[in-house]
This record gives C-alpha cells, sequence and structure tokens, in this order.
C-alpha cells in the first residue's frame, strides 16, 4: 500500500509536572563503562499522551480520525496486523483522511511513570486475551483452535500478544483529559474508539460534545447515559460474532442496541453494524486485526452520515 503525505509527525497534550522529594542521591552505573552521581529528587513530566498524526497529499474534506485504544493497548493497534496487512491508520490515510492515533496515558510511547498512582497495574495473560476477546474457545487456546468461522490470524496470535501492555485501573479521568486535549487542538473530528477507548470517548464527549464529529464505537466498554448529548453525534457502534459465549459479552450486545434505539428515537443518526449482517462472520472483539478488516473499516465509514 503505497500513498503521499503532505505532512507527519507527534506531539504530547495534557499531564503535569510532578515534584518528587523523597529519595538520597547516589552513584549509578548507566552504561558498563560510565557513571554518575543520580538524584532520584526533582521535577518530571507525567500523565500526559503521545499523539503521532499523518495528513495525506490527497487530504479530503472531511474531519480529521482520532484512533483511541482500548485497555491494555497502545497506538499500534491501529498500525498493522500481526501478520503484517495495512492496519486501519493505513487504510485511513490512504483515502485522504487526516489521522491521529492516540497513545494514551501511561502506555505506549507515552511513556511508563514514576509511582504516583493509586494501586498497582495489571496485565492481560494469552489465555484471557483469547478467550475474553472471542479469537476461539477457552479450551482452544493450547492448540490456538478458533471458531470455525473465526477470522483472527492465529497463526500469528503470539505476536498480537506482544501489543498488550500493563495499565492501571484508576487512571481513565487522565485518559479522558488526553482526548479531550486532542480534541480541542485538532476538532471536531472523528473519533473511533475500541473498547474501554469506549468510556474514554463517552466521558470525553460528556464535556466537549462540539468537538465530536462523529463517533465510530468498535464494541465500546459503556455508552453515554445521556442520551440527548449523544443524539446530536452520528454514531455507528460495530460489533463482532460469538457474543452469546458469555453474559458479560450478552450484556454489552444489549446495551449497544438500546443506545443506538435509545439514540434513533431522539432522532439521531445511529447504526449498530453487525459481524454476519453487515460484513462477512467472525470477526473478533479486533476488527481492525482480523482478516477482511478493511471491509469492517470501510462498513463503519460508509455507515456514518
Amino acid at each position: 500500500m503505497s500513498y503521499a503525505l503532505s505532512d507527519f509527525g507527534s506531539y504530547t497534550v495534557a499531564g503535569r509536572v510532578h515534584e518528587v522529594t523523597t529519595g538520597e542521591p547516589s552513584r549509578i552505573n548507566f552504561t558498563r563503562s560510565a557513571s554518575y552521581v543520580y538524584d532520584p529528587k526533582g521535577h518530571f513530566p507525567v500523565e500526559h499522551a503521545y499523539v503521532q498524526y499523518f495528513v495525506p497529499a490527497n487530504r479530503n474534506d472531511t474531519p480529521p480520525v482520532v484512533l483511541v485504544h482500548g485497555g491494555g493497548m497502545h497506538g499500534s493497534t491501529w498500525e498493522s496486523t500481526p501478520d503484517g496487512r495495512p492496519g486501519w491508520l493505513n487504510h485511513l490515510v490512504r483515502l485522504g483522511y487526516e489521522t491521529h492515533v492516540l497513545d494514551n496515558v501511561e502506555r505506549g510511547r507515552s511513556g511508563f511513570a514514576i509511582d504516583i498512582w493509586e494501586g498497582d497495574p495489571i496485565g492481560r495473560s494469552q489465555q484471557e486475551a483469547w478467550a475474553l476477546f472471542r479469537i476461539g474457545p477457552r479450551d482452544g487456546f493450547a492448540t490456538r483452535t478458533p471458531f470455525p468461522d473465526g477470522q483472527f490470524p492465529t497463526e500469528h496470535f503470539d505476536t498480537f500478544s506482544r501489543m498488550l501492555v500493563p495499565r492501571w485501573l484508576t487512571t481513565t479521568p487522565l485518559h479522558v483529559a488526553a482526548l479531550v486535549a486532542v480534541l480541542k487542538r485538532v476538532g471536531p473530528a472523528i473519533v473511533v474508539c475500541h473498547s474501554q477507548g469506549g468510556e474514554i470517548a463517552m466521558d470525553a464527549m460528556r464535556q466537549v460534545p462540539d468537538l465530536f464529529a462523529g463517533l465510530v464505537g468498535i464494541e465500546p466498554s459503556t455508552r453515554l447515559n445521556d442520551p440527548k448529548t449523544a443524539a446530536a453525534v452520528p454514531t455507528v457502534i460495530f460489533a463482532g460474532d460469538h457474543l452469546d459465549i458469555d453474559p458479560h459479552w450478552r450484556e454489552r450486545q444489549q446495551i449497544w442496541n438500546d443506545w443506538v434505539s435509545d439514540l434513533s428515537k431522539l432522532g439521531g443518526a445511529a447504526r449498530l453494524l453487525r459481524s454476519g449482517h453487515d460484513v462477512r462472520s467472525g470477526h473478533t472483539h479486533m476488527p481492525m486485526l482480523d482478516h477482511g478488516s478493511e471491509d469492517c473499516l470501510k462498513a463503519c465509514l460508509e455507515a456514518l452520515p
């Protein structure tokens, strides 16, 4: 896939400067042959997010797109698939969309923070990712046996699992502040959010609804309980397959159905796209990585007014 860019780069948003006042200086070796006196005290930038942006030479006249990853992930979610196919970032830029990819607070290139947050970070095991993301039945993990119609490139599951990173459970307000800062910089924008990114997008929408030109929720983790605010934002929800395997996903499916119904009753432009109905069957919680991922993106963009 080839395309020309008129500009690309990166920037950081939000955050603060934190002062560390404890600890004593000590000499450390920062390479095998060099040492210096390290002082743990001082001022440190924390709680900011990293954003990389791409402006295609054939930029279209639609609002920019902001890509918001899910829990325990970072911006690489959108860059390429585990088996090396172009990701949604590449497809969006090729189609002429100015695109901003977020590595939110404490994820990816936003950097790992000094110990300032409540609680400990959690990780996601391969077993949990396999089952929770509906790549295959729980007992199919050991042999990497997916669902019969599964579209995930399971032969590259280990590569995918290297994209997973630790996350805190107490930093959502910081994530929201970062997304709001991005939207204030580039918005109004089309926000494409995945999983936990749905909660972040909803909280941001509550604060700056006018900066949402549209919302594409890929199996979002929640909905906005104020339907009047959300009804003003054109909305597409995408749901994968095999949602009946677990009560968690059955509940989510009902939330998405109710969300779209409530928005439609208020005159909002809202649509629920489903794997096996609007695109091929077998899509997982990670449709942006599945085979046929470009068809999922195309369906979402076409459904967005």
